[in-house]
């Protein structure tokens, strides 16, 4: 399914079409779709926010703040969408949305997209045919928005002509359609490392860090998303990727990490090497487990390969891309790896910045590319950070050319 784990952003307007919209919600949820909706004042005078909320199962959003005055980040709820489709679109929020108008939650989160917008209008015959709504639409369609035209049928008024808002089946088919023909990676190869790794000290014990994965599983999903074939390299973690046609290859050791690496890496268009890869391993490793001594126990290490520089210089056609994650003089270790490392970008976090590095659910990264040109990221989900880092990679890769 094309919608499966698509993140969907549905507005709401006022117009006796927004009954329909809970069985657009339903039907967006059957094609595996994660949906959150959004609604004017006027909507909720056609279809209720509870019953949306049921459906959509996720709280709706009607105004900028909540019951509890907390804010409703229209900002954050465009960044998370993959589209937002907004349904029906009226002939005031369509004049809202070709004027640059914004007095509520809707028109807020249009002008904050990134992703794509569908409109699907509906209104009165006369009104569709007015040369105000027909020169709206043309501006909204100038500037990027796809209309789903408006259909023929009998209206709200008692007129039978073009002014119906496309039925939720065929709203559906022509965004799972637009999805499958506007994949922007489709066709090509992206690897992705993520996790730690566990260097054997004895049968039971380890050396290890902090890392969960989310981070390099979030950035494999997003690509997959978009069209790619991914291979995750995947150390010893508990996250698994939402998208099904990701390849996930198990290791645990950092050689074990290194080899599965090098063997893709060779027929990949992209990597994105995220994961948290040991630098030292014991020298050797007992064959049973280490017994309790009143006496120190002193263990000798010896450093482990570097995947991302051994891949750096077996490196041709690829784009290749690090991380650094530091404690101090975060950007001036970074900027050294890109030119070491011969990487094309590098993503770099601070491991004790609050809300940043390991374990926790959000990140705040700075991109720096090989020319040394840096690019700053608010604090923001895992999820949205691995798409700022996909549609950097997706531009890198249209500039560089």
């Amino acid at each position: 399914m094309s919608l499966k784990n698509k993140h969907i952003l549905l507005g709401i307007t006022g117009g006796i079409a927004a009954y329909k919209c809970a069985h657009l919600v339903r039907l967006l949820i059957k094609e595996g779709a994660i949906v959150k909706v959004i609604m004017t004042k006027a909507s909720e005078e056609f279809v209720t926010a509870k019953t949306l909320s049921v459906l959509s199962k996720n709280e709706v959003v009607t105004d900028f703040f909540d019951a509890n005055n907390n804010w409703n980040n229209h900002v954050a709820l465009a960044e998370w969408a993959d589209a937002i489709i907004v349904a029906p679109l009226t002939a005031n929020t369509l004049a809202k949305f070709a004027s640059g108008h914004c007095d509520n939650i809707v028109s807020a989160c249009y002008l904050s997209a990134r992703s794509k917008v569908f409109v699907a209008p509906a209104m009165d015959l006369d009104m569709y045919q007015h040369p105000t709504t027909k020169q709206n639409i043309d501006t909204l369609r100038k500037n990027g928005n796809i209309v789903i035209a408006a259909e023929s049928g009998e209206l709200a008024s008692g007129l039978v002509g073009e002014g119906r808002m496309a039925e939720p089946e065929n709203i559906i088919h022509f965004i799972s359609q637009y999805f499958e023909d506007n994949l922007p990676l489709s066709g090509k190869k992206v690897l992705v490392n993520a996790g730690p790794t566990y260097e054997a000290i004895d049968p039971v014990r380890f050396i290890g860090n902090r890392s969960s994965g989310k981070m390099g599983v979030a950035i494999a999903d997003e690509f997959a998303k978009l069209g790619a074939d991914v291979t995750l390299v995947l150390g010893p973690s508990h996250e698994v990727p939402n998208e099904k046609l990701v390849t996930i290859v198990k290791v645990e050791s950092s050689e074990e990490m290194y080899k599965a690496c090098e063997l893709v890496f060779k027929n990949v268009d992209i990597a994105v090497l995220a994961a948290a890869v040991a630098d030292y391993k014991p020298k050797s490793i007992a064959d049973s487990k280490i017994k309790k001594k009143d006496s120190e126990l002193f263990l000798e290490l010896t450093k482990t390969t570097d995947i991302l520089e051994t891949l750096g210089k077996q490196k041709k056609h690829q784009l290749l891309v690090g991380f650094a994650l530091e404690t101090d003089n975060v950007l001036e270790y970074a900027k050294a790896k890109i030119a070491k490392k011969n990487l094309d970008f590098i993503v770099a976090n601070s491991a004790i910045e609050k809300g940043a590095g390991f374990g926790v659910d959000t990140n705040k990264v700075t991109i720096i590319d090989k020319h040394n040109k840096m690019y700053n990221f608010e604090l923001k989900s895992k999820q949205a950070v691995a798409k700022d880092i996909v549609t950097f990679a997706i531009n890198y890769l249209k500039t560089d050319a």
